[in-house]
């Protein structure tokens, strides 16, 4: 994982080969539907093991079949994916995978094509007492859709840091146009392309 001096704020998961290589897998135009989604939950689950890496366990005494012992758990209970529909849907059953008690959100966004700005449509979120908000979209553009997400789990309660960003590829247009919103929220991603085409 590596964070250009550009961006401190972002983390690049470019060095694992199994991400680089699911990545060329969705970039192929034929790649069929099914292993496409099934290399995004891949994805999302290998940056939602490093967006995790950090998150505060608990002690919990527990009965083995040897003997009772005092065991490192995670409050995964108190953890929320938030999709931003409907892209986020298939990262969000990787990042289910890794936490299968976390609690679900939806954010459903669509772009106005004349004015090109974000359009709310949808919004379910859990209890903003909950621990830790992880976003998942798999691209980072404009960035324009993240913030408008991230604003509305902010309107919910949640300050940015407990709010953490999982993408699958990111534009610096995006990067910086979110961090200049969102600072202190760390954004995973699968790989940071050159720039945004049209």
């Amino acid at each position: 994982m590596r964070t250009p001096d550009a961006f401190p704020n972002l983390y690049i998961l470019d060095d694992h080969p199994l991400v680089v290589h699911k990545l060329s897998q969705i970039r192929k135009k034929d790649t069929p539907t099914d292993l496409f989604r099934r290399y995004v939950r891949d994805i999302a689950s290998l940056a939602g093991y490093e967006a995790t890496r950090n998150i505060p366990t608990l002690t919990e005494r527990i009965e083995t079949p040897l003997s009772a012992m005092d065991a490192v758990t995670v409050d995964e209970w108190n953890i929320a994916i938030v999709s931003v529909l409907r892209a986020g849907l298939s990262m969000a059953e990787g990042l289910h995978v890794l936490l299968p008690g976390a609690r679900e959100g939806h954010v459903g966004v669509y772009r106005d094509h004349e004015t090109k700005k974000p359009v709310e449509y949808y919004i379910n979120l859990p209890a903003s007492d909950t621990t830790l908000f992880i976003v998942a979209d798999p691209m980072l553009a404009t960035g324009s859709s993240a913030i408008h997400a991230v604003d509305v789990i902010n309107r919910h309660g949640v300050d940015d840091e407990r709010i953490r960003f999982i993408g699958l590829v990111a534009a610096p247009e995006g990067v910086r146009a979110f961090h200049e919103v969102h600072p202190a929220i760390p954004v995973y991603t699968a790989a940071l392309d050159d720039r945004l085409n049209e």
